[in-house]
């Protein structure tokens, strides 16, 4: 019976993922929503290493409620399996000090905290509520701006962010349908109007806006260079124009359904385009780089009206826009 106890022992824990359940819940009660969190192990997998641990003996559950939390019943251990988890514990294996701080990852944001190993490299990891959406909505409440135009708003999703913060807020897009959900987005905001309207030819007052936006309207459009001086024209002295844009690249057959008209722009062409338009250019730089093949990067740049300026004439040709 001892030499069977042992050899049930020893193939019980012969299983490294119940070796790792083990040694988590030593000291410790864990859901099964914990334990996944923490190992990567499939919820079906974890719930049946534990069955197994139960039932021998080595786990004990306790529930609260909908759910079960485990822990091990070191009490209850037969002495071989004690040696084999008190060896594992001082261990320095990569797979168990890996659970170890993902744990350690857990109980911090419970704790409303951080883990130190955090440190320096925040961006890369997610807690709740932290994402880069409630970034920009909150640094939008810095903001203080007049009149300001979205030049190929889409249908208002990136402008929403600044309508409360606009003393009147003008979306044009090409598109009717975009144009039409902007409309029902800022229905009760009296402030934003909605037009559809060619960016080449915007058919709108000479200096009439504070601040013009351009987020990802330049590659579709037919001819930036004429869409960034119909924004320059439109600015008041002062105005400032910021443009988002991809640089460029050879990623064609991943853009070219989507529309584009041209494979993005290099820092050094944007800032030509800005200049050519008598702006001054503030700033044209990679900004972003998305963490996913093909890694497309994000060229943006602010460039500012000068406060005395020569009006350049309204386009008489009209173009159309993506």
């Amino acid at each position: 019976m001892v030499l069977a106890s042992y050899v049930g022992t020893l193939t019980l824990l012969g299983d490294e993922s119940r070796l790792r359940l083990c040694a988590l819940l030593r000291g410790r009660e864990l859901s099964v929503t914990d334990l996944v969190r923490v190992t990567g192990i499939s919820q079906s997998r974890v719930s049946t290493h534990l069955g197994k641990l139960r039932e021998a003996g080595f786990v004990r559950d306790r529930r609260d409620g909908q759910h079960a939390f485990y822990a091990l019943a070191v009490d209850a251990l037969p002495a071989a399996a004690r040696a084999v988890l008190e060896d594992a514990g001082q261990l320095s294996d990569p797979t168990l000090e890996g659970d170890k701080q993902r744990l350690s990852r857990l109980d911090a944001e419970r704790k409303g905290g951080l883990p130190e190993s955090f440190a320096g490299e925040m961006e890369r990891h997610y807690s709740p509520g932290r994402t880069w959406e409630s970034l920009a909505v909150g640094l939008a409440g810095l903001l203080e701006l007049g009149d300001v135009l979205d030049v190929g708003s889409g249908d208002g999703a990136a402008a929403a962010f600044l309508a409360p913060y606009c003393r009147s807020l003008t979306c044009i897009d090409t598109s009717e349908r975009m144009i039409a959900a902007a409309s029902r987005r800022f229905a009760r905001q009296a402030h934003v109007k909605t037009l559809v309207a060619d960016a080449h030819d915007l058919q709108l007052a000479n200096a009439s806006f504070d601040a013009a936006i351009a987020f990802h309207t330049l590659t579709y459009a037919e001819e930036p260079k004429q869409v960034v001086r119909e924004c320059a024209r439109v600015l008041r002295p002062g105005g400032r124009l910021l443009v988002l844009t991809l640089d460029r690249h050879e990623q064609r057959e991943i853009t070219a359904p989507y529309g584009e008209v041209h494979q993005g722009f290099a820092p050094s062409n944007v800032r030509n385009l800005l200049s050519q338009a008598q702006l001054e250019v503030v700033r044209c730089e990679v900004a972003a780089r998305e963490p996913k093949k093909p890694h497309f990067r994000v060229v943006l740049a602010l460039a500012r009206k000068p406060a005395t300026s020569h009006e350049p004439k309204p386009s008489s040709t009209v173009k159309k826009s993506g």
